[in-house]
């Protein structure tokens, strides 16, 4: 973090007073990212060893400033240590904006006029700025050319069907694939793919859209980028707002440059499929390989764009090994498993004194896990703290401060992870972890929160939060 301090400094010209990491902002990608703060200025710090990335990131950056596209400023770099400072954007992404502005299918009217700016600006950032984009840092391809498409067409049977079970023919699949791909390519292909186009990447501040994690971009078609934003699996629109959004984007595509919409619509599906092919694929490769649970969550939601696609659309080319593929996906009892509705999980989280009486369980299950606390920093010896608990944001920073803190934290949320997944899968109904610390007041309130906002994100998961000694302060 020192060197992530150092450009917060030079930037600035004083010191950041605290540093906070952000889990799980961009989870998939292996940055750690962090908000560093002071004197009422803040900005994300970036740390990445890749290089050829962070140089992508940020000429993009300013490529796309200099257009006038919402997107961070870049405020320092250290190319040599992985690192850069950028504008902090807040906190609110287009998914979280969305989900706390809809009740099943129906989405407030608030939502969809977000996805109606962000839609907006796609043509700028694939028409406008991709016209003079130095390409030449583009990584790992400067196009989305054969290549590119066969890297996504076999991350998704190599991690997706063979770890799922899924039987296919290998040799009349990959002749499918030789078809898909040459179908693909023959839609004009000269303009800014995005390339992870969808809610996660999307900030919002002020009820306006700025742009995140186009660091994979390339050259490539129009009907990529559009298809990721309206297929983001989790995101699960309804398909009346799809076409709805879809024919705003045409209408503001066609302010920018002169493409036919038959033309555009011909390999429009085809470019649906190839992107939730590529989902799935990451979703195996997290889920099913690096043992990540909480990405198999996403596959249900691709399963049922799927049966949409095979429902209401009919490809102009055969592919009758992957159509075969994809309805073994759809009768794979292991898959259906994930993609049944949650079987209503509730996770009660506790923060106690161990000086009192634990937390008692009322399901019968027997308690679940018990996380002592004990041996991380105590903000409840030093006097600037005593008064407060670990949901006021001078304790949560002081925690936030320590690395040992973090790992803690990291341990529990692997283990609790786990745990949760396998019990949705078996249909347990109920889940206990409890947190104790000396006065139950800081550390484990802070534990508590953290781990409670960690699995709010997921589905079919109810948390339930309980600070007992709290409660008995009236706090």
């Amino acid at each position: 973090m020192d060197v992530l301090k150092r450009l917060f400094e030079q930037h600035y010209q004083f010191p950041a007073e605290n540093v906070q990491p952000l889990q799980g902002l961009l989870g998939g990608s292996g940055r750690v990212i962090v908000r560093l703060a002071g004197r009422g200025f803040s900005a994300i710090g970036i740390l990445y060893p890749v290089r050829e990335e962070n140089v992508a990131f940020l000429e993009f950056s300013r490529h796309f400033r200099r257009h006038g596209l919402p997107v961070p400023e870049i405020y320092a770099e250290d190319l040599s240590q992985g690192a850069y400072l950028e504008e902090d954007l807040g906190d609110t992404t287009l998914f979280e904006f969305l989900s706390k502005n809809r009740a099943g299918e129906t989405i407030a009217p608030q939502a969809i006029e977000a996805y109606r700016k962000v839609v907006a600006l796609l043509p700028p950032f694939q028409v406008e700025a991709g016209r003079d984009l130095n390409y030449k840092v583009c990584y790992p391809r400067a196009s989305f050319d054969r290549q590119s498409i066969a890297w996504d067409l076999n991350y998704f049977k190599y991690y997706f069907l063979r770890l799922a079970g899924i039987p296919f023919n290998e040799q009349a699949l990959e002749q499918d694939f030789g078809r898909l791909t040459k179908f693909l390519l023959c839609a004009s292909h000269d303009y800014f793919l995005y390339r992870d186009f969808q809610s996660r990447n999307v900030m919002l501040r002020d009820g306006q859209p700025f742009f995140l994690d186009y660091q994979g971009g390339r050259k490539g078609a129009l009907q990529y980028d559009i298809a990721s934003l309206l297929y983001d699996g989790k995101a699960d629109l309804p398909p009346e707002l799809r076409q709805e959004l879809l024919d705003y984007y045409l209408d503001c595509l066609g302010g920018v440059v002169d493409l036919k919409r038959e033309v555009f619509m011909e390999h429009y599906y085809a470019y649906v499929y190839v992107r939730i092919l590529q989902a799935l694929g990451a979703y195996g490769f997290r889920g099913f390989y690096e043992r990540k649970a909480h990405f198999l969550q996403s596959v249900p939601y691709a399963l049922k764009n799927l049966r949409w696609l095979a429902d209401h659309v009919r490809l102009p080319i055969a592919l009758p090994a992957l159509m075969d593929a994809l309805n073994g996906i759809s009768a794979s009892e292991k898959l259906m498993g994930l993609a049944s509705p949650a079987t209503g999980l509730t996770v009660r989280i506790f923060s106690f004194s161990f000086h009192r009486q634990m937390p008692t369980d009322e399901t019968g299950n027997g308690g679940g896990f018990v996380f002592d606390a004990r041996s991380l920093p105590n903000p409840g010896r030093e006097e600037q703290f005593r008064s407060l608990t670990g949901k006021d944001v001078e304790v949560i920073d002081y925690l936030n401060q320590r690395e040992n803190v973090h790992q803690y934290l990291a341990n529990v949320l692997s283990l609790v992870d786990a745990s949760v997944s396998n019990y949705q899968r078996r249909g347990f109904n109920s889940l206990m972890v409890s947190f104790g610390c000396t006065g139950g007041q800081h550390r484990s309130v802070y534990l508590a929160e953290q781990l409670a906002k960690h699995l709010r994100g997921y589905n079919g998961v109810e948390v339930v939060v309980r600070h007992i000694e709290l409660e008995k302060l009236g706090k």
